[in-house]
């Protein structure tokens, strides 16, 4: 049985490593085909992008010996050599303009020293021009640029995020002016950034971002892992039902769907992490990456994520961006903490229900925007859930309430509590969060906020109000007759009112009778 990793991304490494691959190279084969191809993918981080990339290069330097066994050894092709320029922008911190400039001139030279030429000049752009010049001078050059939009993620709320742009915008310029002398182009990143703002008339490349024929080359298929990773499953699942050990498993890190009438994928750098850690299931992708530039925009731009999660989107949501008109939806779907749940036709256009990819994604996402919210590290936030739930399966709403205004505490007047927005963002962060250990759900409308929160044996309807009183909060919940649907489920039922002082920032008051 062939080792796991998850630190090996280099497909020669792979195999030379005797490291388990799940063969993706049908895809690969389906790119390289034509006399010339030149392609764009965007897909979320942690998904085998630098593998793909890598496993290009192999093949474009005749490296037939490594394929052997795997799909495209048998294919039809030359396995000619290529001169390749791989530019991989993994490892290199930008954080300014001038970390970029000198990043792009060492990424372009370490790429001339591997084939023993001298660059003149200093300026990046330049270089990266002759580069390709003299490389195509025997025969055309194949481009690979891997995290091609690293340098804008990493500065994208600050300052000079315009200047990093307009500045990898020249750079890139370079591709197009070349296209003569090149044989294949594959870049590949997190984001879609427009043609306009960054590959400048570069609008020659085929997106794959959203081509069914592509939608699972990265990530794998259900029947992937269970022809590659089956006997693991079997021995991890020990005495237990396989068929639901299999289940928590997909729950856990399958879900991600990058076409409309695509399969489902699993996150594969998940999977490799759970399979490493004897089966633990935990939140291996997240924690690689805080996503703190989404939550700033986020609660900047007062971004409804409960409205989006109910109602169908358009086509316009997974479209590229400009840097200074960033709707975080598409940010959300492009990053990976959002997918495609099912397409819906309304009035002749095709729009999507989306959804969190799976428990991992959500879990996380939620909790960390619980903690951006209300100022708690995210350990905090998670073991305030695990009291909540407590308080749910004891039926103690005073304690349920005293530890809702531990989110509260510590969120400072003037980041949150003036804005109506943020308020009802925190509290439906957290009864999403809450949802995971028992059923819970809330609805924001109108200045108020009902949630229900229940489990074998107490269901607590919450009304909440902002500046006005816990009983007005009461009397509404028997008014409306909130409570009606749960009255035959032989569980006891507390209605609780319960009122938020927003100048102060805090739960104020909240009363409560039982049915």
């Amino acid at each position: 049985m062939k080792d796991i990793t998850s630190s090996v991304y280099n497909f020669e490494d792979l195999i030379q490593g005797n490291f388990l691959y799940v063969d993706k190279t049908e895809y690969i084969w389906q790119l390289i085909r034509p006399a010339k191809g030149m392609y764009f993918l965007s897909r979320p981080r942690r998904f085998g992008k630098s593998l793909a990339v890598s496993t290009l290069k192999a093949v474009f330097e005749g490296r037939k010996e490594l394929f052997k066994g795997l799909s495209i050894y048998d294919r039809q092709y030359d396995w000619k050599q290529y001169p390749v320029i791989h530019l991989d922008w993994n490892g290199w911190a930008v954080d300014t303009l001038e970390d970029l400039l000198q990043s792009m001139k060492d990424i372009v030279d370490r790429v001339a020293r591997k084939y023993d030429l001298q660059l003149a000049g200093e300026n990046p752009q330049v270089k990266f021009r002759e580069l390709i010049e003299k490389l195509a001078q025997k025969e055309k050059v194949v481009l690979l640029i891997d995290e091609y939009d690293k340098p804008i993620l990493n500065n994208i709320s600050k300052p000079w995020s315009k200047e990093i742009l307009d500045t990898l915008k020249g750079f890139y310029s370079v591709v197009k002016a070349c296209e003569h002398l090149e044989r294949f182009v594959f870049i590949t990143g997190v984001s879609k950034f427009c043609h306009v703002s960054l590959f400048s008339d570069l609008n020659n490349l085929t997106d794959l971002t959203m081509d069914a024929r592509y939608a699972t080359m990265f990530g794998y298929t259900q029947d992937e892992l269970e022809a590659n990773f089956g006997d693991r499953i079997a021995t991890l699942a020990g005495n237990t039902d396989i068929t639901a050990y299999k289940g928590k498993i997909k729950e856990w890190y399958n879900g991600y769907r990058f076409h409309k009438n695509a399969q489902t994928v699993y996150n594969p750098v998940s999977l490799a992490y759970f399979f490493e850690n004897n089966g633990e299931f935990n939140n291996y992708w997240f924690s690689t990456g805080t996503p703190s530039f989404l939550l700033e925009l986020i609660k900047k731009q007062r971004f409804d994520l409960e409205k989006v999660l109910e109602t169908p989107v358009s086509g316009f949501a997974f479209s590229a961006y400009e840097i200074d008109k960033i709707n975080p939806l598409t940010l959300l779907l492009q990053t990976g903490y959002l997918t495609i749940d099912k397409a819906v036709e309304r009035y002749g256009d095709t729009t999507y229900m989306l959804r969190f990819p799976n428990l991992e994604v959500k879990g996380s996402f939620e909790a960390y925007l619980t903690g951006d919210c209300s100022g708690l590290h995210v350990d905090q936030v998670k073991d305030s859930i695990y009291r909540l739930a407590d308080n749910v399966s004891t039926g103690d709403v005073d304690g349920f309430l005293e530890t809702m205004k531990v989110f509260f505490a510590k969120v400072s007047y003037d980041v949150h509590m003036k804005n109506e927005n943020n308020f009802q963002l925190l509290f439906y962060s957290i009864f999403m969060l809450l949802g995971i250990s028992i059923v819970a759900e809330s609805r924001t409308n109108n200045g108020r906020i009902d949630a229900v929160a229940t489990n074998e044996d107490f269901v607590f309807i919450f009304e909440f109000k902002l500046n006005k009183s816990d009983e007005i909060a009461l009397q509404q919940i028997k008014d409306r007759d909130y409570y009606r649907r749960y009255m035959n489920s032989g569980k006891k039922i507390f209605l609780i009112g319960v009122n938020f002082d927003q100048e102060a920032g805090q739960i104020d008051s909240w009363s409560y009778e039982t049915v």
